[in-house]
């Protein structure tokens, strides 16, 4: 049942905007109630306007808000003298009300109103709430709806057939409320639920006590379906998901890139593995409101675990090129003039025994998608004998509707880096640190990678403060272990579905006369520079070659990796062998779109933790002089007298990352203030 969340403690005296605002928040905690970024809520009140004279407003939420966490400026204001006139009119198209609601502002600044503003006004209660609880939906798309719809309510609901909101059905709803005063709420078929009442807490009670008798009755009517595809064991989905989640992201094909969010809970785990799953899952969208986010249908894979691993992929590849064609198909019979095709690729991936995937253009996209569709499952397990939906030209109707592709033009644009995911090595400070804040800035989604967990996380969770929603996460690597390579490769793909640009580098410096390098010192430093860089690199490789989607790798090596370094030979060596390593995949992944650049910095003193080594006082001392001297010693050696910071090197990486240097593999960038003995020849 529907938890009551009201505190009268929390609860504002007034019962007007803020009000309104405290009851939408509560409606929005609870997403079986509410859709994320779904329904919509309103009062009407008294206001003063900038004269000082009375106005009755009606306080609507704003169009594409979130009612979980809108707040009172989260709301259009309307004067609802002007808006009652409506109703008298005997059609009104989609373009004409929004025009003509746009002129009822009564306060500049507000978010435009919701597309279903009329509702509100036409219903003459001072609240009104319009919801997609699972319940409701459920009854609304049984293939008899409407009969069970009475059964429940008897003359306390009215139903109202399908139809896509704006004038008409405002208009509908508002009729049936105003032609009956028995009436508690009006289901809307293949829609959602319409209450209110005379305060905030009346109509947040109403809608309450609705989709908790819906909620009793399907109780009583319980569906149940025969599982045909058990769940395989945890660390056997995970290991089937590290190799299928780049395939179906190669799938995809999107220029921009996608991130995929993998969910196996019992919840998903069951209705894959139902006995009806293939064919409800096809029957069409829950509810209107979430097609721009999971499209009409998801993509179901056609396997069963005994049909192998190497049969999934290769199912994954040709059921996402099959979903592909179909949506080109959807649109072409659908679409009229102007119309533009949205990426054709899945939102909403579906595979027996091992679970769901979705997808979006960031990570929040893709749990938006997730919610979604775990909304979506209740409904299909709950509908009463056939479940129905919209028709394929209804829902087209929605998806490419131009009041919902407002909406979407209030996102802003996309950064060059969006849909990408970027891994770095040494990541927990210094340069590899600036190099996760700045590829975060351009959109990118990073994985720190680090021996040094602790401070991995707390890098993660600062771009994740600043960014947003699971923008970072942290990944403990030991780049000179090949199973803990493999392990993080692995991990950033369970968490992103893949991985797009790779930087190597963790880093390591000793300094010492080669009379006195000792063998440990020499494999230390081959170990993690030169065969560290090579573990990272296969294993980028790999993946790559699975997403077919091309590839960035990115060295960052150093000024020695050309020039001689004095008392420093095991280090400088290590960095030569790093930049010919790059050389030489450049050449390998040319074919496959991968490319392969350098940078190299040179003095980066700020930030790093090999400064904090004994590497500093060892450089001093083979310059003769004092370790607090050596920032300054650097910077006037340089040609441009300046010295070089993690962020400098940021930006190169960013070059090499972006589109800006597509045309480019095999380079090398010196990021050092201009040391003429390491100009590139």
């Amino acid at each position: 049942m529907p938890k009551n969340l009201w505190n009268d403690n929390d609860a504002p005296d007034s019962d007007g905007l803020e009000s309104l605002a405290y009851r939408s928040r509560l409606l929005g905690a609870d997403r079986s109630l509410v859709n994320i970024y779904g329904g919509n809520t309103s009062t009407k009140s008294l206001e003063k306007d900038h004269v000082g004279r009375d106005v009755m407003v009606l306080w609507v939420k704003g169009s594409g808000s979130d009612i979980a966490d809108i707040t009172q400026k989260g709301f259009a204001g309307l004067k609802l003298e002007e808006v009652l006139p409506l109703f008298e009119r005997p059609s009104m198209s989609d373009e004409e009300m929004v025009a003509y609601l746009d002129r009822t502002a009564f306060e500049v600044g507000r978010p435009r109103q919701s597309i279903e503003t009329l509702l509100h006004a036409f219903v003459p209660a001072k609240h009104v709430d319009h919801t997609h609880p699972d319940a409701i939906i459920a009854i609304a798309c049984s293939e008899n709806g409407q009969a069970i719809m009475t059964q429940i309510y008897g003359e306390r609901a009215a139903w109202v057939d399908y139809i896509r909101p704006g004038f008409t059905l405002s208009q509908q709803i508002g009729a049936a409320v105003r032609n009956n005063p028995k009436l508690e709420c009006v289901v809307m078929g293949k829609h959602g639920l319409v209450t209110w009442g005379d305060t905030s807490l009346e109509s947040y009670q109403s809608t309450l006590k609705i989709i908790a008798e819906a909620e009793v009755y399907l109780e009583n009517n319980r569906v149940t379906t025969d599982t045909v595809v058990a769940a395989l064991p945890k660390p056997e989905r995970d290991a089937i998901v590290a190799k299928l989640m780049p395939v179906l992201r190669g799938s995809f094909g999107l220029e921009r890139g996608s991130i995929l969010l993998y969910d196996d809970s019992q919840a998903i785990l069951e209705f894959v593995g139902s006995a009806g799953a293939p064919e409800r899952s096809q029957v069409g969208a829950a509810c209107p409101d979430h097609l721009v986010h999971t499209k009409r249908v998801p993509l179901f894979i056609d396997w069963q675990p005994q049909d192998g691993v190497d049969a999934l992929l290769e199912k994954a590849k040709t059921s996402a090129g099959k979903f592909v064609q179909a949506y080109a198909d959807y649109f072409n019979a659908n679409k009229t003039g102007g119309d533009t095709m949205f990426a054709p690729n899945p939102r909403v991936t579906l595979i027996p025994g091992i679970g769901m995937v979705t997808s979006g253009a960031d990570a929040m996209g893709a749990e938006v998608s997730r919610q979604l569709y775990h909304r979506a499952i209740l409904v299909m397990q709950n509908a009463q004998g056939k479940f129905v939906s919209l028709t394929a030209a209804e829902s087209y109707a929605v998806e490419y509707w131009k009041l919902e592709l407002y909406k979407l033009s209030l996102k802003p644009a996309p950064k060059s880096l969006e849909g990408k995911v970027a891994l770095i090595t040494g990541a927990a400070s210094g340069i590899g640190k600036a190099i996760a804040h700045r590829l975060a800035q351009e959109g990118a989604h990073v994985v720190i990678a680090d021996l040094n967990l602790a401070g991995a996380q707390d890098v993660a969770d600062d771009i994740v403060k600043t960014r947003g929603f699971r923008r970072a996460i942290a990944v403990s690597m030991n780049v000179t272990s090949e199973t803990e390579v493999q392990a993080a490769f692995a991990q950033a793909v369970l968490e992103y579905g893949g991985v797009d640009i790779v930087v190597n580098n963790a880093g390591i410096a000793s300094s010492a006369p080669i009379e006195e390098t000792t063998l440990e010192m020499w494999n230390k430093n081959q170990s993690i520079l030169s065969t560290g860089y090579f573990l990272v690199s296969r294993e980028a490789f790999k993946l790559w070659r699975a997403q077919n989607l091309g590839g960035n790798l990115i060295m960052i090596a150093s000024k020695n990796s050309i020039a001689a370094g004095k008392n420093a030979a095991a280090y400088s060596t290590a960095k030569a062998a790093e930049l010919h390593l790059a050389r030489c995949l450049a050449e390998e992944g040319g074919a496959a779109g991968i490319r392969v650049n350098s940078v190299l910095p040179d003095a980066v003193l700020s930030g790093s933790a090999i400064w904090n080594s004994s590497w500093k006082e060892e450089r001093a001392r083979a310059y003769g002089i004092k370790p607090e001297e050596l920032d300054e010693f650097y910077r006037k050696r340089t040609t441009l007298r300046v010295n070089v910071f993690p962020e400098d090197i940021a930006q190169a990486v960013y070059f090499f990352a972006s589109p800006a240097s597509s045309k480019t593999t095999g380079g090398v960038l010196t990021v050092d203030g201009g040391v003429p003995t390491a100009y590139v020849r």
